[in-house]
C-alpha cells in the first residue's frame, strides 16, 4: 500500500490491486467504493491499456494480424485493460509503474497522483516502445451513492452528444443528441465542468482536457465519471487515443 497524507485529503493506493485508491478521504469523509467482490466495482482504479470494451476480445496492429485479449470479467468482450488486476511496481510517493503483458509487450504505463490542498491530480502516461497496438487511457473512479452524512450522490453532467451502443454495451462510430440519464454512455462535447454532490456535504467537481467520457449511473451503490482518451472500442472504430491523461478531481463544501 502507498499512503499520501495532505492538510485534508487522505489516500491509500493498493498497488497489489491495480494500483487503484482503495480508500479517499476528504476531512471526515469517504470517496471511495470499498471492495464489492470483483475489480471492476471499486476503488478508483486506471483503465490501461484500453478503457472500456473491445468487441469480441480482438484487438489488431497496423498490419492486421489479429491478437486476443482476457473476456474475463465481460464476456464475450474485453474490458478495462490489464492495470485494474495487476500488481504495479512503486516508484516513489504517488507513483506506481505497470509493464504490461503480451501482447502488449514491452508497452509501460506510469501514474502519478497527487494531493493539492482541496484537490487530487491524477495522471496516467502510456509508452509503446515498440508495441504495435492501439492503446488509449481511462479513469475509472468510483463515487459513493451515499456518505457518511448528507443526500444521496446527483450527477450533474451534459454534453452536446453521445454514441450510440448496441445491446451488448459496445459503443458504434455513431453520435446521437444527449439524453437524460439513467447512463452507461460515452459523450462528446462536454459542456461546463462535471460534478457530483451529496446535498448537505460535500461537492466534487472532475476537470479534464479529454475530448471523451463516459458517466455511469446504472448503479445502486456508486456512480461514475470517467474521462478517457478514446471511447470504448476505439480501434474498431478508427478512433486513436491519446497516451496521456490528466484530470483533476476537486472538493469542496455543499
Amino acid at each position: 500500500m502507498q499512503h499520501i497524507d495532505g492538510s485534508e485529503i487522505s489516500i491509500a493506493i493498493d498497488l497489489d490491486q491495480g494500483a487503484r485508491i482503495a480508500s479517499l478521504q476528504w476531512r471526515d469523509l469517504e470517496f471511495a467504493v470499498p471492495f464489492r467482490g470483483t475489480p471492476l466495482s471499486w476503488g478508483w482504479y486506471a483503465m490501461v491499456p484500453w478503457a472500456g470494451r473491445i468487441r469480441d476480445g480482438v484487438i489488431k496492429d497496423s498490419s492486421g494480424v489479429e491478437h486476443t485479449l482476457p473476456t474475463t470479467w465481460a464476456a464475450p468482450h474485453a474490458i478495462h485493460g490489464f492495470g485494474m488486476t495487476s500488481s504495479w511496481q512503486d516508484i516513489g510517493q504517488g507513483r506506481a509503474r505497470l509493464e504490461l503483458p503480451a501482447p502488449y509487450n514491452n508497452a509501460v504505463v506510469e501514474q502519478r497522483i497527487e494531493i493539492l490542498d482541496d484537490a487530487v491530480r491524477w495522471i496516467l502516461e502510456y509508452e509503446a516502445n515498440g508495441c504495435d497496438l492501439p492503446a488509449w487511457l481511462g479513469f475509472h473512479p468510483w463515487f459513493p451513492r451515499e456518505l457518511s452524512r448528507g443526500g444521496e450522490a446527483e450527477v450533474h453532467f451534459e454534453a452536446a452528444q453521445m454514441f450510440k451502443r448496441d445491446d451488448e454495451k459496445v459503443p458504434e462510430n455513431i453520435l446521437q443528441p444527449f439524453r437524460p440519464e439513467p447512463w452507461d454512455d460515452t459523450f462528446v462535447g462536454v459542456k461546463g465542468v462535471p460534478s457530483v454532490t451529496w446535498e448537505g456535504a460535500a461537492r466534487l467537481t472532475v476537470e479534464s482536457d479529454s475530448e471523451y467520457w463516459v458517466v455511469y449511473t446504472e448503479d445502486s451503490d456508486g456512480v461514475c465519471i470517467e474521462p478517457q482518451t478514446a471511447p470504448p472500442n476505439a480501434a474498431e472504430m478508427g478512433i486513436v487515443g491519446d497516451h496521456y491523461l490528466e484530470a483533476l478531481f476537486t472538493f469542496s463544501e455543499d
